[in-house]
């Protein structure tokens, strides 16, 4: 490996915006790990990323597959530079968030909470403290967390507000305000290491989650993200962002 090359992880980069980001990391020069549950969807998608892309068998929920994933890069490519959040789950399903009448709190199922905050929170906690040893290899690791502008309590509070409309959740959007938190508590643990961590609200982009229903592509969705993965050293840190810019907490 071109030891001048910058290696990222992302997660859940088989589709959607994960995969995006992914291609757009891999056109500007980068060495691109396709995190994935399935192995051959990951394989796949690197494959048809190309050469720069290698698939890396990773659920974010399986201590087991976080260690393993840390320990073959670590041997293969010996750092880590980016990593890429980006593995996330409804607990709803293949539907529209209007459509989400089962994570309506004086109804939901608390299995489905806690499912849903094992991937959209705890399995950022392992991977990210997984790699962090890599991470610290890195002269300017960035680590970019991937919420939604539901995890905004600004923006979900607001009566009058975007949506305002849709139906209150339990499950989800509590978890992307938990991510949120943590990384602004990460951000101050490891700002004066050099790191940038930052959370990133790409929009609503048409994705499986959503039944293809958003507004925005997947590439449109990832622009914002590898804005924030390929910050200079003077970018911010511990801040939400959209592609307009700061978003309210």
């Amino acid at each position: 490996m071109n030891e001048h090359r910058k290696v990222a992880l992302v997660t859940g980069a088989n589709k959607g915006i994960g995969r995006a980001t992914a291609e757009q990391l891999a056109g500007l020069g980068m060495t691109v790990l396709i995190g994935a549950r399935d192995p051959r969807l990951g394989a796949r998608a690197a494959e048809e990323i190309g050469e720069a892309a290698h698939a890396v068998t990773l659920d974010v929920t399986d201590r087991a597959t976080v260690s393993e994933a840390a320990r073959w890069i670590g041997e293969r490519f010996g750092r880590l530079d980016v990593l890429v959040n980006n593995a996330g789950i409804t607990g709803s399903g293949h539907v529209a968030p209007r459509d989400a009448l089962d994570q309506i709190p004086s109804v939901v199922n608390l299995d489905m909470v806690r499912t849903v905050f094992e991937t959209n929170v705890f399995g950022v906690i392992a991977v990210t403290n997984a790699m962090l040893p890599l991470l610290r290899r890195s002269p300017a690791p960035r680590v970019v967390n991937l919420s939604s502008g539901a995890g905004s309590l600004t923006i979900t509070s607001a009566p009058d507000g975007p949506m305002a409309q849709l139906p209150a959740s339990a499950a989800y959007a509590p978890s992307k305000a938990a991510l949120n938190a943590l990384t602004v508590q990460y951000a101050n643990e490891l700002r004066k290491d050099g790191f940038l961590v930052n959370a990133v609200s790409p929009g609503y982009v048409a994705t499986d989650i959503n039944a293809h229903d958003g507004f925005l592509t997947p590439a449109q969705g990832a622009a914002v993200v590898v804005s924030l993965a390929t910050l200079g050293d003077d970018g911010p840190t511990g801040g939400f962002f959209g592609a307009e810019g700061r978003m309210p907490w």
